[in-house]
């Protein structure tokens, strides 16, 4: 008698991404494969330039992750290794992000893959406002071969349809989700936290990497005009600033001139980033753009107040008055009065920050971003049958 070889029906989604490491977008797709049902769907992930242990955050075993080890600038060979690569294991959607991966959905069209999508999750680095001529011409050249696209914020989603020139109906938009189990109001701090154990403090601090775009040194600005505010409480006010990166250096030159050195943590880059934001009474994103922040959404989880730049995607979570405040990010004074509302209202931080975390688990909880992603798959999957 013949056997036939078992088939998986899952459908099978080859995730393409610049790299597996520590980030927003990262994190927002390691979330998704958690919590999307292991019986609905199979997942790949493809990284153009390796992974490091972030990916041991991925809770199922049965996903791969393949580097297909890009060299710096043109790279021709890359093209020809994810087509070696999707003709052995044959997925049925495939999901590229961002800039970085878009052009390899002609690798996609060649192959045959059914279901050919691309998420847009911010901006880059070089490109904060979504401006740059080039980029915009690879977008657009990049279209033809992409069959449906996700974006993070309707920010997002109106620059792609006004300015690439996307048609709406190509477009879905879907928020990250937050695991609020996780990023919760009571829990733990961090056992190497230099004011453990002091009371009546005031915490102001930020998450992410510490880069030009990122907008630290406003903060850091604001954050001595905020002494100067509240002469009285100078003693108790405190800075946080977790993350690495290329800026860490002069962030740090610039605390020291302005004698903030015994005021300010640089915490680094933390596997704890729940105790850290619990640490703080208000979480600020000093950003110059942003597309769907999940440190805001973390911070709104935790029960904190959200002091943001009103740039992207952030007024579509914080809501002025309600759950935090808006400011402009390149006026280091009108953060530092933002904070001052916060520093002479100890009860607005406990109100605001409560109705962050309604806010948070009512319209961006986990279980919310899946099914509309499982939605989305399916549906496309069917459309394209």
């Amino acid at each position: 008698m013949t056997t036939v070889p078992y088939v998986d029906p899952r459908p099978l989604i080859a995730h393409v991404i610049y790299r597996l490491d520590v980030g927003g977008l990262e994190n927002g797709l390691v979330n998704l494969i958690n919590t999307l049902p292991n019986d609905r769907f199979r997942h790949l992930i493809v990284t153009l330039a390796g992974y490091s242990d972030f990916r041991d955050r991925i809770q199922r075993p049965d996903v791969e992750v393949v580097s297909l080890d890009k060299r710096p600038g043109n790279d021709p060979r890359c093209y020809l290794r994810f087509l070696q690569l999707l003709r052995r294991f044959r997925p049925d959607i495939v999901h590229t992000r961002n800039l970085g991966t878009i052009d390899l959905q002609w690798m996609s069209c060649l192959a045959g893959t059914r279901v050919r999508l691309h998420g847009e999750h911010g901006w880059d680095a070089s490109d904060i406002d979504g401006r740059n001529a080039g980029n915009l011409r690879i977008r657009r050249i990049c279209a033809h071969a992409i069959q449906h696209f996700i974006t993070m914020s309707k920010d997002l989603e109106r620059w792609l349809t006004c300015k690439v020139g996307v048609g709406a109906s190509r477009v879905s938009q879907i928020y990250n989700g937050v695991d609020t189990a996780t990023f919760k109001p009571i829990g733990p701090l961090p056992a190497d936290l230099p004011w453990l154990g002091e009371s009546g403090l005031f915490v102001i601090g930020t998450v992410g990497r510490l880069e030009r775009t990122k907008n630290q040194t406003v903060l850091i600005d604001a954050f001595a005009r905020l002494r100067q505010r509240c002469p009285a409480k100078v003693a108790a006010l405190r800075l946080v600033l977790a993350g690495d990166g290329p800026d860490q250096q002069a962030l740090r030159q610039q605390v020291q001139a302005l004698g903030l050195s015994d005021h300010t943590w640089f915490a680094g880059v933390r596997k704890d980033a729940p105790n850290v934001i619990r640490s703080l009474d208000v979480f600020v994103l000093p950003s110059l753009n942003e597309g769907i922040s999940n440190t805001i959404l973390e911070a709104m989880a935790s029960g904190r107040p959200v002091v943001a730049g009103a740039v992207g995607g952030n007024p579509e979570l914080v809501v002025p008055g309600v759950t935090g405040e808006l400011f402009n990010p390149r006026n280091a004074d009108d953060l530092a009065d933002k904070l001052a509302v916060f520093v002479n209202g100890p009860t607005r931080v406990v109100q605001q920050g409560t109705r962050a975390r309604q806010r948070a688990i009512g319209e961006f909880s986990l279980e919310r971003m899946t099914r509309q992603y499982c939605e989305l798959y399916e549906r496309q999957s069917r459309d394209r049958h």
